[in-house]
């Protein structure tokens, strides 16, 4: 039976695909955006996380683990989340952590156990044209996982959807891409160059991986996170409409960017590029929904 690093499985969101929905999320991704909301979900292992503020700065997890690497922060001294989570004395140490300051993100699931959760809320997917959404980090680096989970959630007549920005190689894209209901596709910036410099991305993979799943006709809905001095220029938005025109997408749903995720960086005790950004709101991005509006694509927020 395969398994998967999962590091959250969130009900009844509405935000994921149609209906009501499970999100499944696995740990890894090959892209590292500065923006990521969910940065936890880079690393494909399972990770350390440090709360300062409810850290006791009692040492129990020094203690427990002499020989690991520690970190001082506001004065209070702890394991480096940077250490291994297999590493020697780690187990102990966050055992020995007594307010839960020092935690783990992400943890093995099989398959069969993923599906025990999911289907707690059947019936709320059978009300409301809903089901189960995966999502990241890239869920597909789990091709395995990924098949034998579609194979038991349409055993049970499960709803599926895929969150995805398509930078997977072409012939896995076209092996799993068409066995979901729906696919959700990002859609970040044309300029190649930028992209694999702010992201790491291969442009041209994920913009032929999703020509190709427009050409085919899947339920795919193309979505672009619309970023402050990234892609929210009126001319970034001009030349994806256009080229999502002549693909032969109708739809795009835009995604203001959001600073949600910024405590989540402090807790890996990694830096955050957009640390003060204000988080964009619909209304401010009036004009650059009208230009897609007027090449002919119905944009839309969520």
């Amino acid at each position: 039976m395969q398994s998967a690093t999962v590091f959250n499985i969130q009900k009844f969101s509405l935000d994921d695909g149609p209906g009501i929905r499970t999100v499944v999320f696995l740990k890894g991704c090959p892209l590292h955006c500065p923006w990521c909301s969910n940065p936890e979900s880079q690393q494909r292992e399972p990770q350390l996380e440090w709360n300062e503020r409810s850290c006791l700065a009692c040492g129990a997890c020094l203690a427990a683990a002499p020989e690991a690497p520690f970190a001082e922060h506001a004065g209070k001294r702890h394991l480096s989340v940077h250490t291994p989570y297999d590493a020697p004395g780690v187990q102990a140490a966050l055992q020995a952590c007594p307010s839960h300051a020092l935690s783990c993100v992400g943890e093995s699931k099989t398959v069969e156990e993923v599906v025990r959760v999911c289907l707690q809320d059947k019936p709320f997917y059978e009300e409301s044209g809903g089901g189960v959404t995966l999502s990241g980090g890239e869920a597909l680096t789990w091709p395995a996982f990924c098949e034998e989970l579609l194979a038991r959630l349409r055993e049970e007549q499960v709803d599926t959807c895929l969150e995805t920005e398509a930078q997977v190689s072409a012939e896995l894209f076209r092996r799993l891409a068409p066995r979901f209901d729906h696919l959700l596709v990002d859609l970040k910036h044309l300029d190649l160059p930028r992209l694999r410099e702010q992201t790491g991305g291969d442009g041209e993979l994920m913009l032929s991986n999703l020509r190709w799943g427009l050409e085919q006709g899947l339920d795919l809905l193309v979505r672009t996170p619309v970023i402050p001095g990234f892609n929210d220029g009126l001319d970034d938005a001009r030349t994806m409409a256009r080229w999502l025109r002549d693909a032969g997408a109708t739809r795009v749903q835009l995604l203001p960017f959001h600073n949600l995720g910024e405590g989540k960086y402090a807790l890996l005790d990694k830096s955050y590029a957009f640390a003060g950004k204000a988080s964009l709101r619909a209304k401010e991005l009036s004009a650059y929904q009208q230009v897609y509006l007027d090449e002919g694509i119905e944009a839309f927020f969520s």
